[in-house]
């Protein structure tokens, strides 16, 4: 049977990065529910609205009756901006209302490094300061280092899903460091998937996106275990397991 991983997502801006990795995996299927947003902004408030519990609670309703194995909330400033705690009470209430296991691309982003043995990264983040601050010190929370933040101040997602290739490409080496293991670039609102390879092969190193990770935590999620090396996606889905798989990050941080 295939395996079928569901995804919330806000709104309308590159959820068609989705497709795109059922198309390079070939052997998953990877549904999108479109959760609703009052207003797009990379804004603290507005953010706190587009996770709040009303509205991904009904999103995960709707995965529920599509029966996936797993539910992941695709939107990263929509998690962290919560802090650690509040992210992860937001999975709990996405897991009971869709009844499978579930994630967000903001624990994603940790277990995907903590998989590849990354603590010191440089985030490349499309949104205004105070936000990209906000996930600096949710990374930090779970003991990854941000050697270099930079913020380029967009306010929507609209915006963000319109940069191109070359635009995306110069904006994530612009924003490395050289102390940096790996760059982390946090927004599921920009097209990243279909150039991942391009980005690695610039940088020299592994390079994490949000809808990169989202999909492979929900694969995880749906799995039990780290998802089998795959071509095509970044080091990320090249590196199979490798021995004592990394703690969960939503289950570590309860003990």
């Amino acid at each position: 049977m295939v395996p079928s991983v569901g995804f919330l997502y806000p709104g309308h801006s590159a959820e068609d990065d989705y497709p795109v990795i059922e198309r390079i995996l070939g052997d998953v299927r990877l549904p999108v529910v479109h959760t609703l947003m009052r207003e797009d902004a990379h804004r603290v408030d507005a953010l706190l609205d587009v996770g709040g519990a009303d509205v991904l609670s009904e999103g995960a309703r709707t995965l529920r009756g599509l029966e996936v194995a797993a539910a992941v909330w695709a939107c990263t400033s929509g998690s962290f901006v919560f802090g650690w705690d509040g992210a992860a009470a937001q999975v709990e209430g996405v897991s009971a209302a869709a009844g499978v296991p579930a994630s967000s691309t903001s624990f994603a982003f940790v277990n995907a490094a903590r998989h590849l043995g990354v603590t010191r990264v440089a985030v490349a983040a499309t949104y205004p300061a105070d936000v990209a601050e906000r996930f600096a010190a949710f990374l930090a929370h779970a003991g990854i280092e941000v050697v270099a933040l930079t913020s380029r101040g967009i306010i929507t997602a609209a915006e963000v899903g319109t940069l191109g290739r070359d635009d995306v490409l110069d904006f994530v080496a612009a924003n490395d460091h050289p102390g940096a293991e790996a760059v982390l670039v946090p927004d599921t609102a920009l097209h990243t998937v279909a150039w991942l390879d391009d980005l690695e092969a610039r940088l020299g190193k592994p390079v994490l996106t949000a809808n990169q990770v989202s999909v492979w935590e929900g694969l995880r999620l749906a799995a039990g275990s780290v998802p089998r090396p795959r071509p095509g996606l970044g080091t990320l889905f090249a590196e199979g397991p490798a021995g004592a798989a990394a703690p969960d990050a939503i289950r570590a941080a309860r003990l």
